[in-house]
């Protein structure tokens, strides 16, 4: 079991009082996992209250946050059921070597037609429109996304049914990321389809005359925007991952593309959690500072200022990671099978499973911490 710290040591709120978040990691086809984490914590009566995402994870939140509770499941099941129709078959594989094969051959398959309901290849290709054209710039065309959110997905709900959406999305002119929130703005298909947008697979997507594209390429992990964004209420996190920044050297070149790529877009979970510590310890020593000044300054304005900027919420986070299996390659994020979209989603769900057995994560964090991250599957993999 791997823990790493940093909070306040005068809360008294248990992780399993704090507010509720889930968060999304882009992924592609290996977003199925995400959904069938969400249909084990659902379960676990584990009810969000404030879900960011980016790329597939932006989907799979808009999906979320835009139905009932009731609904949610039965959605994300026709979304993932759909893109994995153009692989429906389901062979009976004996052999890593066999499986390989089969994803690679179903990823070609993916590559050539698209996913239905997702995207679609250009045609004319995209080197034949003028560079005029934004179609110039993208090998698919995602307009049948649009078409699927609005099917699936209520806008209505998302702006007004009181859960929290928040998406990441890059500038394109600027660089700048950018998180498309309902606390601040009205949110509509376009934006989810902005944080989707890997180029040069996907067009870029225009809002309000600024285009953008997908946030992975800029930070895959909406993690360091919900930390920065709360810094009141507790918080308890199940942060869904689908790339593993750990992996064994590589031994071919196929490897090293896949090995690249984790690295790549794996999430900066302990990077936010080591910057963390470093604002609690500075919190930590301001309240020591501010606690021995004279009284006759505890009336100076200055004092409430400090005495402000000292106070800490309690972060727990839960991290759930996609261990990739030794049959995947560089394709299994755009390998939208119906074999593999089933394994990755039961992946989802055991994996959830396997951390609620684990009660550590419901304690308050101790000797003054403020943040506390778990990966509490780590020791199956081992």
């Amino acid at each position: 079991m791997d823990s790493s710290s940093d909070k306040p040591a005068d809360s008294a709120a248990t992780p399993a009082q704090a507010r509720r978040v889930l968060v999304l990691q882009g992924g592609g086809a290996l977003g199925s996992y995400q959904a069938g984490a969400y249909q084990a914590l659902c379960h676990h009566d584990f009810e969000p209250q404030w879900v960011a995402g980016i790329s597939i994870g932006a989907i799979n939140a808009a999906i979320i946050a835009g139905n009932p509770r009731e609904n949610r499941i039965a959605k994300l099941k026709e979304f993932w059921e759909l893109a994995s129709s153009p692989v429906p078959w389901q062979p009976m594989l004996h052999s890593d070597r066999a499986h390989s094969i089969y994803n690679e051959t179903s990823a070609a398959v993916i590559a050539a037609f698209g996913v239905p309901g997702f995207f679609s290849p250009r045609f004319p290709p995209a080197q034949l429109f003028p560079s005029t054209n934004l179609a110039s710039l993208s090998y698919y065309d995602t307009t049948p996304l649009r078409a699927t959110l609005e099917r699936l997905v209520d806008f209505d709900l998302i702006n007004h049914n009181g859960i929290r959406l928040s998406v990441g999305a890059v500038n394109i002119v600027t660089g700048n990321f950018t998180y498309f929130d309902n606390t601040k703005q009205k949110i509509g298909p376009e934006h989810i389809m902005a944080s989707a947008a890997l180029p040069p697979g996907f067009p870029a997507i225009e809002i309000d005359g600024e285009f953008f594209w997908d946030g992975g390429i800029a930070s895959n992990t909406p993690l360091d925007y919900v930390l920065d964004c709360e810094q009141v209420d507790d918080l308890l996190i199940f942060q869904v991952d689908l790339f593993s920044a750990r992996g064994r050297l590589p031994e071919t070149l196929l490897e090293a593309a896949e090995r690249e790529k984790d690295i790549r877009f794996s999430s900066r979970t302990r990077l936010n959690t080591d910057k963390n510590k470093q604002i609690h310890n500075t919190r930590n020593a301001l309240r020591d500072l501010i606690g021995r000044l004279p009284d006759e300054l505890r009336d100076d304005p200055a004092y409430a200022i400090l005495h402000e900027a000292a106070k800490e919420n309690t972060v727990t986070v839960v991290h759930l990671i996609y261990r990739k299996k030794d049959y995947e390659a560089s394709s299994k994020d755009y390998d939208f099978s119906r074999l593999n979209m089933i394994e990755h989603w039961k992946a989802g769900e055991q994996d959830v499973y396997v951390s609620m057995r684990h009660p550590d994560w419901l304690q308050q964090p101790q000797n003054g911490e403020t943040m506390v991250t778990w990966d509490l599957t780590a020791d199956a993999f081992k």
